[in-house]
């Protein structure tokens, strides 16, 4: 039997949870009010997909690992598909408008179209729309 889960809340450790979520806000993002406080801020990526952005104190309060150094690490890509080229484009240019940098140049493979940013962290983002008609 395959296992299947219901929701994913990718937790991520951050410096300044403020600025964090102004950053977030004005890429059009919202928050969970319900699991937000001054530790941590929820925020809602889809109705399924959350990431719970975590102040670097309360992110070691779940792990005795040391926090990756995203100036010089990867930790993770969080890749999410959009609805359209236009989409992708949009937000990326919302996450470097509000003081996110380029972490690649735009990558069109014909089929799927993609661009990523970083978030004020270091934080790897991916964005990408897939033509549908190419999937099957």
């Amino acid at each position: 039997m395959a296992v299947q889960l219901n929701q994913i809340f990718v937790n991520l450790p951050v410096k300044d949870l403020n600025k964090t979520k102004r950053f977030f806000n004005e890429i059009g993002f919202q928050f969970n009010p319900q699991f937000t406080n001054e530790d941590a801020a929820c925020l809602v990526i889809s109705e399924h997909i959350f990431a719970m952005l975590q102040t670097e104190q309360h992110f070691m309060s779940f792990t005795n690992k040391e926090i990756t150094d995203t100036t010089s690490h990867a930790e993770v890509i969080l890749a999410f598909s959009a609805d359209s080229r236009e989409q992708v484009d949009e937000i990326v240019n919302r996450a470097l408008a509000a003081g996110g940098t380029k972490f690649n140049d735009p990558v069109d493979h014909g089929f799927m179209y993609g661009w990523s940013f970083q978030d004020p962290d270091g934080h790897l983002w991916e964005v990408f729309y897939m033509d549908p008609a190419t999937i099957e």
